[in-house]
């Protein structure tokens, strides 16, 4: 199975399952900036609980490595949990958002985009995919995320609602970042 293959496989499943979701981290970043290698694909998904045991069901066990323990554990704590297909060794981190502004900002914020061969998914706006990953660069500090950062803003050419991005920066203390980001670009 191959990663784009996989994405549709998961969206499938969630689109059937009428669950809210996007895809974010280095796969949306990808489709907004310049292309890296990855080998997972990052979904933010609203899973309640009464469902969280159906979906991982629907990853039958031969193909697929998911634990219904940890979705529901992720679930409780607004966590994260994974489903591994072995075979190929890509993996899907399903992350369940906390409750709170910014994740309902980028519920709605959410795009739906064609990621190629008839595939329409959800995808964090780029302004979204900027915010987490400085995020990700505050919590960790690998260079990778201010290059996907750098790759999103050259791309995009001015396409990019830089107001919305200073604001979350401020709110969520990623100010200094986003302004060493925006410098080396």
């Amino acid at each position: 199975m191959e990663q784009f293959d996989l994405l549709r496989y998961a969206t499938g499943v969630l689109e059937t399952m009428r669950l809210r979701y996007f895809v974010t981290g280095s796969t949306a970043t990808i489709v907004y900036g310049e292309v890296r290698f990855t080998n997972d694909i990052d979904i933010v998904v609203d899973l309640p609980e009464g469902k969280a045991v159906n979906f991982c069901r629907q990853f039958p066990s031969g193909q697929f490595n998911v634990s219904p323990e940890a979705a529901l554990d992720a679930v409780r704590t607004r966590g994260q949990f994974n489903i591994i297909h072995p075979e190929s060794g890509l993996k899907i981190d399903v992350i369940i958002p906390v409750e709170n502004s910014f994740n309902d900002s980028r519920f709605a914020r959410a795009r739906r985009i064609e990621a190629g061969n008839n595939l329409d998914v959800f995808f964090a706006s780029p302004e979204d995919a900027i915010i987490k990953k400085l995020e990700y660069y505050q919590m960790g500090g690998s260079d990778k995320h201010l290059r996907d950062i750098r790759g999103i803003l050259k791309v995009s050419k001015g396409g990019i609602e830089m107001e919305y991005i200073n604001k979350w920066a401020d709110a969520l203390g990623v100010a200094e970042i986003w302004d060493m980001a925006r410098k080396s670009s």
